[in-house]
Protein backbone atom coordinates (compact mmCIF):
# COMPACT_ATOMS: atom_id res chain seq x y z
CA UNK A 1 0.00 0.00 0.00
CA UNK A 2 1.49 3.47 -1.19
CA UNK A 3 1.63 5.84 1.80
CA UNK A 4 0.63 9.50 2.07
CA UNK A 5 2.24 12.32 3.79
CA UNK A 6 1.81 15.48 5.73
CA UNK A 7 2.88 19.10 4.94
CA UNK A 8 2.32 21.46 7.55
CA UNK A 9 2.95 25.36 6.04
CA UNK A 10 2.75 27.45 9.10
CA UNK A 11 2.85 31.04 8.13
CA UNK A 12 1.84 34.42 9.59
CA UNK A 13 -1.77 34.87 9.10
CA UNK A 14 -2.54 31.20 8.58
CA UNK A 15 -1.76 27.26 8.79
CA UNK A 16 -1.66 25.52 5.14
CA UNK A 17 -2.04 22.24 5.62
CA UNK A 18 -1.44 19.17 2.29
CA UNK A 19 -1.94 15.95 1.75
CA UNK A 20 0.81 14.07 -0.87
CA UNK A 21 0.75 10.58 -1.90
CA UNK A 22 4.04 9.24 -1.92
CA UNK A 23 4.85 10.20 -6.16
CA UNK A 24 4.07 13.49 -5.32
CA UNK A 25 -0.20 13.85 -6.07
CA UNK A 26 -1.46 16.34 -3.58
CA UNK A 27 -4.55 14.73 -2.70
CA UNK A 28 -6.20 17.82 -0.43
CA UNK A 29 -5.14 21.11 0.95
CA UNK A 30 -6.65 23.25 4.08
CA UNK A 31 -5.71 26.30 5.61
CA UNK A 32 -7.12 27.61 8.77
CA UNK A 33 -6.35 31.31 10.39
CA UNK A 34 -5.01 32.97 13.69
CA UNK A 35 -4.66 35.85 15.29
CA UNK A 36 -2.28 38.37 15.41
CA UNK A 37 -1.50 41.34 17.80
CA UNK A 38 0.10 44.35 17.86
CA UNK A 39 0.13 45.65 21.69
CA UNK A 40 2.63 48.25 20.65
CA UNK A 41 3.73 49.99 17.32
CA UNK A 42 6.51 47.79 15.93
CA UNK A 43 5.44 44.96 17.81
CA UNK A 44 4.50 41.86 16.21
CA UNK A 45 2.99 38.53 18.20
CA UNK A 46 1.09 35.66 18.02
CA UNK A 47 -0.28 32.70 20.72
CA UNK A 48 1.52 28.93 20.23
CA UNK A 49 -1.47 27.77 21.45
CA UNK A 50 -3.58 29.38 18.64
CA UNK A 51 -1.02 27.63 16.22
CA UNK A 52 -1.62 24.51 17.67
CA UNK A 53 -5.45 24.62 17.74
CA UNK A 54 -5.77 25.79 14.43
CA UNK A 55 -3.07 22.93 12.98
CA UNK A 56 -5.39 20.23 15.19
CA UNK A 57 -8.61 21.67 13.52
CA UNK A 58 -6.86 21.46 9.68
CA UNK A 59 -5.66 18.15 10.41
CA UNK A 60 -9.18 16.62 10.96
CA UNK A 61 -10.62 18.50 8.24
CA UNK A 62 -7.71 17.50 5.99
CA UNK A 63 -7.81 14.00 6.75
CA UNK A 64 -12.15 13.86 5.96
CA UNK A 65 -13.08 11.15 3.71
CA UNK A 66 -9.46 9.56 3.86
CA UNK A 67 -7.68 7.12 5.72
CA UNK A 68 -5.23 8.62 8.25
CA UNK A 69 -3.64 5.66 9.11
CA UNK A 70 -2.22 5.66 5.52
CA UNK A 71 -0.44 8.86 6.49
CA UNK A 72 3.20 7.95 7.49
CA UNK A 73 4.77 10.72 7.95
CA UNK A 74 4.32 14.79 8.74
CA UNK A 75 6.77 17.68 8.36
CA UNK A 76 6.65 21.47 8.06
CA UNK A 77 7.47 24.46 6.45
CA UNK A 78 7.54 27.41 9.31
CA UNK A 79 7.89 31.38 9.68
CA UNK A 80 11.18 31.56 10.83
CA UNK A 81 12.94 33.58 13.91
CA UNK A 82 9.66 33.84 15.82
CA UNK A 83 10.87 33.10 19.60
CA UNK A 84 8.82 30.69 21.29
CA UNK A 85 9.66 30.23 25.24
CA UNK A 86 8.65 27.37 27.97
CA UNK A 87 8.96 27.15 31.35
CA UNK A 88 9.92 23.97 33.36
CA UNK A 89 6.50 22.32 32.62
CA UNK A 90 7.12 23.08 28.76
CA UNK A 91 4.24 25.74 29.23
CA UNK A 92 4.47 28.78 26.79
CA UNK A 93 5.69 31.85 28.62
CA UNK A 94 4.73 34.39 26.52
CA UNK A 95 3.03 35.12 23.15
CA UNK A 96 5.73 34.29 20.51
CA UNK A 97 7.65 37.68 19.12
CA UNK A 98 7.60 37.09 15.63
CA UNK A 99 9.67 37.50 12.71
CA UNK A 100 8.59 41.17 11.65
CA UNK A 101 8.40 42.37 15.62
CA UNK A 102 10.69 45.64 15.09
CA UNK A 103 11.29 45.78 18.87
CA UNK A 104 14.64 44.82 18.66
CA UNK A 105 16.01 47.87 17.40
CA UNK A 106 18.69 48.70 20.64
CA UNK A 107 19.33 44.91 20.84
CA UNK A 108 20.61 44.68 17.23
CA UNK A 109 22.58 47.53 17.58
CA UNK A 110 24.44 46.87 20.54
CA UNK A 111 25.01 43.14 18.79
CA UNK A 112 26.26 44.72 15.13
CA UNK A 113 28.26 47.34 16.93
CA UNK A 114 29.11 46.51 19.96
CA UNK A 115 30.05 43.13 19.61
CA UNK A 116 31.00 43.91 16.40
CA UNK A 117 29.84 42.45 12.85
CA UNK A 118 32.90 40.93 12.48
CA UNK A 119 32.92 38.84 15.38
CA UNK A 120 28.97 37.69 14.47
CA UNK A 121 30.11 36.80 11.01
CA UNK A 122 32.98 34.52 12.41
CA UNK A 123 30.63 32.85 15.22
CA UNK A 124 27.28 32.60 12.87
CA UNK A 125 28.15 33.23 9.40
CA UNK A 126 25.42 36.16 9.71
CA UNK A 127 24.96 39.46 11.12
CA UNK A 128 22.38 40.65 13.75
CA UNK A 129 18.91 41.85 12.11
CA UNK A 130 15.83 43.38 14.00
CA UNK A 131 14.01 40.25 12.92
CA UNK A 132 16.28 37.32 14.14
CA UNK A 133 15.93 35.19 17.15
CA UNK A 134 18.92 36.35 19.43
CA UNK A 135 18.12 40.20 19.69
CA UNK A 136 14.22 38.77 20.87
CA UNK A 137 15.85 36.88 23.68
CA UNK A 138 18.20 39.99 25.06
CA UNK A 139 14.98 42.07 24.87
CA UNK A 140 13.19 39.90 27.17
CA UNK A 141 16.36 39.41 29.40
CA UNK A 142 16.62 43.66 29.72
CA UNK A 143 12.73 44.41 29.67
CA UNK A 144 11.06 41.01 31.23
CA UNK A 145 13.69 39.33 33.46
CA UNK A 146 10.65 37.72 35.38
CA UNK A 147 9.66 35.79 32.01
CA UNK A 148 14.05 35.36 31.49
CA UNK A 149 14.43 34.00 34.47
CA UNK A 150 11.65 31.28 34.06
CA UNK A 151 13.09 29.85 30.29
CA UNK A 152 13.39 26.24 30.20
CA UNK A 153 13.22 25.99 25.96
CA UNK A 154 13.35 28.00 23.48
CA UNK A 155 12.02 26.77 20.32
CA UNK A 156 10.87 28.10 17.02
CA UNK A 157 7.33 28.58 15.87
CA UNK A 158 7.27 25.30 13.54
CA UNK A 159 8.96 23.22 16.67
CA UNK A 160 6.50 23.85 18.93
CA UNK A 161 3.67 22.24 16.74
CA UNK A 162 6.44 19.44 16.25
CA UNK A 163 7.10 19.29 20.41
CA UNK A 164 2.93 18.74 20.80
CA UNK A 165 2.74 16.21 18.35
CA UNK A 166 5.50 13.76 19.48
CA UNK A 167 6.60 15.32 23.02
CA UNK A 168 10.55 15.87 21.53
CA UNK A 169 12.37 19.22 21.82
CA UNK A 170 13.83 19.63 18.38
CA UNK A 171 14.69 21.66 15.91
CA UNK A 172 16.35 22.07 12.15
CA UNK A 173 19.61 23.50 10.85
CA UNK A 174 17.88 25.27 8.27
CA UNK A 175 15.61 27.25 10.65
CA UNK A 176 17.87 27.21 13.65
CA UNK A 177 20.44 29.54 10.96
CA UNK A 178 18.00 31.94 11.36
CA UNK A 179 18.30 32.45 15.29
CA UNK A 180 21.70 34.28 15.16
CA UNK A 181 23.04 31.00 17.77
CA UNK A 182 23.88 28.65 15.64
CA UNK A 183 27.82 28.28 13.75
CA UNK A 184 26.46 27.37 10.49
CA UNK A 185 29.37 26.23 9.13
CA UNK A 186 29.69 23.72 11.39
CA UNK A 187 26.23 23.14 12.09
CA UNK A 188 26.31 23.45 16.12
CA UNK A 189 25.24 26.33 18.60
CA UNK A 190 27.79 28.57 18.95
CA UNK A 191 29.31 28.76 22.27
CA UNK A 192 30.05 32.43 22.16
CA UNK A 193 26.71 33.75 21.15
CA UNK A 194 24.85 31.32 23.61
CA UNK A 195 27.70 33.07 25.96
CA UNK A 196 27.31 36.40 24.74
CA UNK A 197 22.91 36.23 25.30
CA UNK A 198 23.05 34.18 28.54
CA UNK A 199 21.31 31.20 26.98
CA UNK A 200 21.86 27.95 29.05
CA UNK A 201 22.99 25.06 26.35
CA UNK A 202 20.14 22.61 27.83
CA UNK A 203 17.50 25.85 27.38
CA UNK A 204 17.88 24.20 23.42
CA UNK A 205 16.33 21.90 21.58
CA UNK A 206 18.66 18.86 19.68
CA UNK A 207 19.26 20.03 16.20
CA UNK A 208 18.46 17.98 13.30
CA UNK A 209 18.65 18.06 9.32
CA UNK A 210 15.36 18.70 8.04
CA UNK A 211 14.46 15.40 6.61
CA UNK A 212 15.49 13.43 9.47
CA UNK A 213 13.11 11.78 11.84
CA UNK A 214 12.49 13.46 15.30
CA UNK A 215 9.99 11.26 17.01
CA UNK A 216 6.50 9.77 16.41
CA UNK A 217 3.06 10.96 16.58
CA UNK A 218 2.11 10.09 20.50
CA UNK A 219 -0.75 7.70 21.26
CA UNK A 220 -3.32 10.11 21.99
CA UNK A 221 -2.57 12.68 19.63
CA UNK A 222 -2.85 10.48 16.89
CA UNK A 223 -6.21 8.77 17.78
CA UNK A 224 -7.73 12.40 18.56
CA UNK A 225 -6.45 13.76 15.15
CA UNK A 226 -7.13 9.84 13.10
CA UNK A 227 -3.90 9.34 12.34
CA UNK A 228 -1.88 5.48 12.43
CA UNK A 229 0.28 4.47 15.48
CA UNK A 230 3.27 4.47 13.80
CA UNK A 231 3.35 8.36 12.49
CA UNK A 232 6.26 9.85 12.12
CA UNK A 233 7.54 13.84 12.78
CA UNK A 234 10.09 15.15 10.63
CA UNK A 235 12.21 18.05 11.88
CA UNK A 236 10.81 20.53 8.49
CA UNK A 237 12.52 23.46 7.65
CA UNK A 238 12.22 27.41 7.63
CA UNK A 239 9.75 28.50 5.57
CA UNK A 240 12.29 29.74 2.37
CA UNK A 241 14.43 26.51 2.43
CA UNK A 242 10.91 24.49 2.56
CA UNK A 243 9.17 26.66 -0.31
CA UNK A 244 12.69 25.81 -1.92
CA UNK A 245 12.57 22.21 -1.85
CA UNK A 246 9.29 22.49 -3.28
CA UNK A 247 10.45 24.23 -6.68
CA UNK A 248 13.19 21.73 -6.52
CA UNK A 249 15.77 24.35 -5.73
CA UNK A 250 18.18 21.73 -3.91
CA UNK A 251 22.13 20.47 -5.32
CA UNK A 252 24.69 22.95 -6.60
CA UNK A 253 24.12 26.02 -8.50
CA UNK A 254 20.14 26.45 -8.57
CA UNK A 255 17.99 28.84 -7.74
CA UNK A 256 14.79 30.39 -7.29
CA UNK A 257 13.20 33.98 -7.41
CA UNK A 258 10.05 34.07 -4.80
CA UNK A 259 8.18 37.40 -5.95
CA UNK A 260 5.79 37.61 -2.73
CA UNK A 261 5.07 40.37 -0.16
CA UNK A 262 8.85 40.10 0.17
CA UNK A 263 11.31 39.28 -2.14
CA UNK A 264 13.86 36.68 -2.13
CA UNK A 265 16.57 35.31 -4.31
CA UNK A 266 18.00 31.89 -3.01
CA UNK A 267 20.73 29.86 -4.41
CA UNK A 268 21.50 26.03 -3.06
CA UNK A 269 25.20 25.06 -2.61
CA UNK A 270 26.91 21.78 -1.81
CA UNK A 271 29.48 24.01 -0.05
CA UNK A 272 29.28 27.02 2.52
CA UNK A 273 30.26 30.31 1.40
CA UNK A 274 29.69 33.74 2.98
CA UNK A 275 30.29 37.14 1.30
CA UNK A 276 32.45 39.98 2.99
CA UNK A 277 29.74 42.66 3.58
CA UNK A 278 26.98 39.89 5.18
CA UNK A 279 24.89 41.30 2.36
CA UNK A 280 23.19 37.67 2.26
CA UNK A 281 21.83 35.19 4.66
CA UNK A 282 24.21 32.31 4.64
CA UNK A 283 22.32 29.77 6.23
CA UNK A 284 22.22 25.60 5.99
CA UNK A 285 19.69 24.05 3.65
CA UNK A 286 16.79 21.19 4.15
CA UNK A 287 18.79 19.03 1.88
CA UNK A 288 21.57 19.08 4.43
CA UNK A 289 24.27 21.49 2.76
CA UNK A 290 23.78 25.64 2.86
CA UNK A 291 21.95 27.99 0.88
CA UNK A 292 23.05 31.97 0.30
CA UNK A 293 19.65 34.07 0.41
CA UNK A 294 18.48 37.61 -0.51
CA UNK A 295 15.97 39.28 0.81
CA UNK A 296 13.95 42.13 -0.47
CA UNK A 297 10.92 43.23 2.40
CA UNK A 298 8.96 44.94 -0.27
CA UNK A 299 8.46 42.66 -3.55
CA UNK A 300 5.14 42.55 -4.72
CA UNK A 301 3.96 44.66 -2.23
CA UNK A 302 5.33 47.84 -3.92
CA UNK A 303 2.77 47.23 -7.18
CA UNK A 304 0.03 46.24 -4.43
CA UNK A 305 0.50 49.03 -2.90
CA UNK A 306 0.89 51.58 -6.18
CA UNK A 307 -2.34 49.49 -7.65
CA UNK A 308 -4.95 49.50 -4.36
CA UNK A 309 -3.49 52.77 -2.88
CA UNK A 310 -2.14 55.45 -5.19
CA UNK A 311 -4.21 54.60 -8.18
CA UNK A 312 -7.16 52.70 -6.85
CA UNK A 313 -7.91 49.69 -8.98
CA UNK A 314 -7.49 45.99 -8.86
CA UNK A 315 -7.46 45.50 -12.26
CA UNK A 316 -3.30 44.87 -12.39
CA UNK A 317 -3.54 43.32 -16.04
CA UNK A 318 -5.31 46.45 -17.86
CA UNK A 319 -2.30 48.98 -15.83
CA UNK A 320 0.37 46.61 -17.84
CA UNK A 321 -1.72 46.30 -21.07
CA UNK A 322 1.01 47.69 -23.78
CA UNK A 323 3.59 47.66 -21.41
CA UNK A 324 5.91 44.81 -23.50
CA UNK A 325 6.79 47.12 -26.17
CA UNK A 326 8.43 49.15 -23.89
CA UNK A 327 10.58 47.18 -22.30
CA UNK A 328 14.31 48.13 -21.74
CA UNK A 329 13.25 51.80 -22.52
CA UNK A 330 11.93 53.31 -19.44
CA UNK A 331 13.48 56.87 -18.41
CA UNK A 332 11.18 56.72 -15.07
CA UNK A 333 13.16 54.37 -12.03
CA UNK A 334 11.62 53.36 -8.83
CA UNK A 335 13.78 52.76 -5.54
CA UNK A 336 11.43 49.64 -3.75
CA UNK A 337 11.93 50.17 -0.31
CA UNK A 338 8.89 51.13 0.81
CA UNK A 339 9.59 49.14 4.36
CA UNK A 340 13.72 49.47 3.84
CA UNK A 341 15.43 47.08 2.84
CA UNK A 342 17.42 43.67 4.41
CA UNK A 343 19.60 42.63 1.58
CA UNK A 344 21.91 43.81 0.01
CA UNK A 345 22.17 47.35 1.78
CA UNK A 346 20.81 46.72 5.40
CA UNK A 347 19.35 50.15 6.11
CA UNK A 348 15.82 49.97 7.66
CA UNK A 349 15.78 53.92 7.02
CA UNK A 350 16.28 53.35 3.60
CA UNK A 351 12.51 54.40 1.47
CA UNK A 352 11.01 54.17 -1.78
CA UNK A 353 10.85 56.92 -4.19
CA UNK A 354 10.03 57.24 -8.40
CA UNK A 355 13.45 58.80 -9.93
CA UNK A 356 13.42 60.39 -13.60
CA UNK A 357 9.93 61.56 -14.32
CA UNK A 358 9.53 64.28 -17.03
CA UNK A 359 6.10 66.00 -18.27
CA UNK A 360 5.62 62.81 -20.55
CA UNK A 361 5.59 60.60 -18.01
CA UNK A 362 2.49 57.85 -18.09
CA UNK A 363 0.95 56.21 -15.03
CA UNK A 364 2.20 53.32 -17.51
CA UNK A 365 5.77 54.49 -17.00
CA UNK A 366 5.59 54.75 -13.58
CA UNK A 367 3.50 51.13 -13.32
CA UNK A 368 6.59 49.43 -15.21
CA UNK A 369 9.08 51.67 -12.91
CA UNK A 370 7.90 49.35 -9.85
CA UNK A 371 7.92 46.17 -11.95
CA UNK A 372 11.44 46.61 -12.97
CA UNK A 373 13.09 48.26 -9.38
CA UNK A 374 12.01 45.06 -7.64
CA UNK A 375 13.35 43.40 -10.12
CA UNK A 376 16.66 45.60 -10.19
CA UNK A 377 16.36 44.98 -6.32
CA UNK A 378 16.54 41.16 -6.62
CA UNK A 379 19.67 41.67 -8.91
CA UNK A 380 21.18 43.64 -6.49
CA UNK A 381 21.42 40.20 -4.91
CA UNK A 382 22.57 38.24 -7.70
CA UNK A 383 25.57 40.14 -8.09
CA UNK A 384 26.82 39.63 -4.59
CA UNK A 385 26.17 35.99 -5.17
CA UNK A 386 28.30 36.41 -8.35
CA UNK A 387 31.19 37.92 -6.63
CA UNK A 388 31.48 35.09 -4.49
CA UNK A 389 32.25 33.07 -7.87
CA UNK A 390 28.56 31.88 -8.04
CA UNK A 391 27.73 30.93 -11.84
CA UNK A 392 24.13 30.25 -12.40
CA UNK A 393 22.43 29.23 -15.68
CA UNK A 394 18.66 29.62 -14.68
CA UNK A 395 16.48 30.63 -11.70
CA UNK A 396 13.31 28.56 -11.02
CA UNK A 397 10.15 31.87 -9.98
CA UNK A 398 7.37 31.80 -7.96
CA UNK A 399 5.17 33.80 -5.27
CA UNK A 400 1.90 35.98 -6.31
CA UNK A 401 4.43 38.77 -8.81
CA UNK A 402 5.04 35.26 -11.02
CA UNK A 403 1.25 34.93 -12.02
CA UNK A 404 2.47 38.13 -14.53
CA UNK A 405 3.79 36.96 -17.51
CA UNK A 406 5.23 40.18 -18.18
CA UNK A 407 7.55 40.14 -14.62
CA UNK A 408 8.50 36.69 -15.41
CA UNK A 409 9.91 37.92 -18.58
CA UNK A 410 11.33 41.21 -17.01
CA UNK A 411 13.22 38.97 -14.27
CA UNK A 412 13.96 36.90 -17.49
CA UNK A 413 16.09 40.15 -19.10
CA UNK A 414 17.22 41.96 -15.93
CA UNK A 415 19.08 38.56 -14.40
CA UNK A 416 19.46 37.20 -17.88
CA UNK A 417 19.11 33.95 -16.62
CA UNK A 418 16.19 31.49 -18.26
CA UNK A 419 12.89 31.05 -15.75
CA UNK A 420 10.91 28.18 -15.14
CA UNK A 421 7.60 28.08 -13.87
CA UNK A 422 7.39 24.97 -11.67
CA UNK A 423 3.11 23.22 -11.72
CA UNK A 424 2.77 23.35 -8.28
CA UNK A 425 2.45 26.97 -6.18
CA UNK A 426 2.36 25.05 -2.91
CA UNK A 427 6.10 25.61 -2.04
CA UNK A 428 6.64 25.08 2.05
CA UNK A 429 3.42 22.75 2.44
CA UNK A 430 4.70 20.50 -0.52
CA UNK A 431 8.60 20.89 0.68
CA UNK A 432 7.66 20.00 3.72
CA UNK A 433 5.68 16.99 3.07
CA UNK A 434 8.54 15.71 0.57
CA UNK A 435 10.96 16.05 3.49
CA UNK A 436 8.61 13.55 5.19
CA UNK A 437 8.15 11.23 2.11
CA UNK A 438 12.36 11.42 3.00
CA UNK A 439 12.17 10.85 6.29
CA UNK A 440 10.16 7.48 5.72
CA UNK A 441 12.22 6.35 2.65
CA UNK A 442 10.56 6.71 0.15
CA UNK A 443 13.28 8.62 -1.53
CA UNK A 444 16.75 8.09 -1.00
CA UNK A 445 17.35 11.89 -0.70
CA UNK A 446 15.92 15.15 -0.67
CA UNK A 447 17.68 15.66 -4.10
CA UNK A 448 15.83 12.69 -5.50
CA UNK A 449 12.19 13.59 -4.02
CA UNK A 450 13.13 16.95 -5.97
CA UNK A 451 13.96 15.46 -9.23
CA UNK A 452 10.69 12.76 -9.03
CA UNK A 453 7.58 15.51 -7.77
CA UNK A 454 8.74 19.01 -9.16
CA UNK A 455 7.29 19.42 -12.61
CA UNK A 456 8.55 22.98 -14.74
CA UNK A 457 5.74 23.97 -17.35
CA UNK A 458 7.16 26.68 -18.58
CA UNK A 459 10.29 28.23 -19.59
CA UNK A 460 11.37 31.75 -20.34
CA UNK A 461 14.79 32.74 -22.29
CA UNK A 462 16.19 36.10 -21.72
CA UNK A 463 16.09 37.63 -25.35
CA UNK A 464 20.09 38.93 -26.00
CA UNK A 465 19.11 42.53 -27.24
CA UNK A 466 16.80 43.29 -24.49
CA UNK A 467 18.98 41.95 -21.67
CA UNK A 468 21.47 44.03 -23.24
CA UNK A 469 19.56 46.99 -22.71
CA UNK A 470 18.31 45.83 -19.08
CA UNK A 471 22.13 45.80 -18.68
CA UNK A 472 22.55 49.50 -19.21
CA UNK A 473 19.69 50.50 -16.99
CA UNK A 474 20.69 48.37 -14.39
CA UNK A 475 24.12 50.19 -13.98
CA UNK A 476 22.12 53.51 -13.90
CA UNK A 477 20.15 51.58 -11.09
CA UNK A 478 22.92 50.46 -9.41
CA UNK A 479 24.11 54.63 -8.90
CA UNK A 480 20.80 55.27 -7.12
CA UNK A 481 20.51 54.11 -3.65
CA UNK A 482 24.40 55.48 -2.97
CA UNK A 483 23.99 58.97 -4.13
CA UNK A 484 20.59 59.00 -2.25
CA UNK A 485 21.70 57.20 1.01
CA UNK A 486 22.80 59.96 3.19
CA UNK A 487 19.40 61.53 2.80
CA UNK A 488 17.62 58.86 4.37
Amino acid sequence: MSMDYIGIDLGTSAVKLLLMAGDGTIRNVVSREYPIFFPHSGWSEQRPEDWWNAVKDGLKALLAGYDGKRVAGISFGGQMHGLVILDGQDQVIRPAILWNDGRTAEQTDWLNNTVGRETLSACTANIAFTGFTAPKLLWVREREPENFARIAKIMLPKDYIAYQLTGVHSMDYSDASGTLLLDVEHKCWSEKMLRLCDVETNWLPTLFDSYQVTGAVKASVAAELGLGPGCVVAAGAGDNAAAAVGTGTVGEGRCNVSLGTSGTIFISSRSFRVDRRNALHAFVHADGRYYLMGCMLSAASCNQWWMDSIIGTRDYAAQQAGMEARLGENTTFFLPYLMGERSPHNDPRARAMFIGMSMDTTRRDMTQAIMEGVSFGIRDSFEVAKSLGIRLTGTRICGGGARSALWRKMIANILNLRVERVASEEGPGLGAAMLAAVACGEYASVDEAADAIVRVTETIEPDPALAAKYQQQYLRFQKLYPAIKDWF
